[in-house]
């Protein structure tokens, strides 16, 4: 029982504190809040600091229905730094520090922007791209320039794309086309003087495959610098990337040798097989890929291998034609083509002429058989 009051006591006691505390802030706060009386009437005191004020508040007693009523109670202990109190020190210490720390220069102002940029991708100076970012795109250009159709290059081609895009990205786009044209030229050059020293049975030979080997090598190097391709030379010099690299094998290689290859093909025509057929086919359409004005100089070497280079056949010269036809068989025969096994073909039907048209018609044959065979196969 005694154990029970004194508990009671106890906690009448805090409460009671507790509300003796909230008082005396109260009153600090409205003590602050009042206006200053005017001049005239009341002398100014001396300011006391805020926790002089606080602590000057009297005590009240509190009468508290409890256990122990009208208990009288002294005056409270000094409250702690918590409150209006470290509010104020708070406030006074962080303007002290702020007076002290000087204002910020331009110098040491940040650039929000370049920040930004740095974070999310590391800045390529023109050194590092001379030193780190070309050299992997010259070895790659390299190996696609020397390799053999058909051949497997260890080169890493989303390595050497992300290249090509932090490039562009970084504003590198002019001196990577620049270097990648110079890159291009020079290898050309070597290929032409590489040429120029061939013997005249193997020129045509070498000459296609220069020409196979730069064709098939365009055909990687343009898709991994087609972001430089997309936003820098279609954008800026209103060019493709394609049409400047064929147009370097025209200059550095094709105009170069044109006079000496051509007769070369002409005389290869007029001997069967000296030249593979797959070889004078890949030449004369790689000629005429290169510049389409070259057919003027052997428009019928051309037509053997494009269509409707010449004008269409005309009824006129259907013996003429014939007579080719007839030339070529005997020039093959005499070469040592043979015609096959005949034993199937049918008896009574000769083989009276046969036309071939120009251009893209078909062939004409004109075939002469006996009227009695004719009615009993139609029949």
């Amino acid at each position: 029982m005694e154990e029970s009051m004194e508990e009671e006591e106890g906690g009448s006691y805090e409460a009671m504190m507790d509300d003796q505390n909230h008082n005396n802030w109260e009153a600090a706060v409205d003590g602050f809040r009042q206006p200053p009386p005017p001049p005239s009437s009341i002398p100014v005191p001396s300011r006391e600091p805020p926790g002089g004020q606080l602590l000057a508040v009297p005590a009240v007693s509190v009468d508290r229905k409890g256990p122990k009523e009208g208990l009288q109670l002294g005056p409270p202990p000094p409250p702690e730094a918590n409150g209006v109190i470290m509010m104020l020190k708070s406030c006074d210490a962080a303007a002290a520090v702020a007076k002290a720390v000087p204002a910020p220069t331009p110098s040491s102002t940040i650039n929000i922007n370049t920040s930004t940029s740095k974070f999310l991708m590391n800045v390529i100076t023109i050194e590092d791209y001379k030193s780190t970012y070309w050299p992997k795109l010259d070895g790659a250009i390299d190996q696609l320039l020397t390799q053999s159709p058909g051949d497997y290059i260890p080169i890493s081609y989303e390595q050497i794309y992300s290249c090509v895009y932090k490039c562009v990205c970084q504003q590198h786009s002019e001196q990577m086309y620049s270097d990648l044209i110079k890159k291009i030229t020079n290898h050309l050059e070597r290929v032409s003087k590489e040429l120029q020293a061939s013997p005249p049975d193997l020129y045509i030979e070498r000459f296609n495959i220069a020409l196979g080997q730069y064709m098939g090598a365009l055909q990687s190097i343009v898709p991994l610098f087609i972001y430089m391709n997309k936003f820098y030379i279609e954008t800026k010099l209103n060019r493709d990337l394609k049409d400047d690299l064929i147009k370097l094998f025209t200059e550095h290689v094709a105009e170069k040798h044109i006079y000496s290859l051509m007769p070369l093909l002409l005389e290869a025509q007029s001997t069967p097989f000296q030249v593979t057929p797959s070889t004078m086919a890949n030449i004369v359409k790689g000629l005429y890929t290169l510049r389409p004005e070259w057919v003027q100089m052997a428009p019928t070497l051309f037509s053997k291998f494009i269509p409707n280079i010449l004008p269409p056949a005309v009824e006129s010269e259907l013996s003429e034609y014939a007579a080719q036809d007839q030339k070529l068989q005997r020039e093959l025969i005499q070469n040592g083509f043979m015609r096959g096994d005949q034993s199937r073909k049918r008896a009574g039907d000769e083989l009276a002429y046969t036309v071939r048209s120009r251009g893209n018609h078909s062939h004409v044959k004109l075939w002469g058989a006996k009227a009695g065979n004719r009615n009993a196969h139609d029949e």
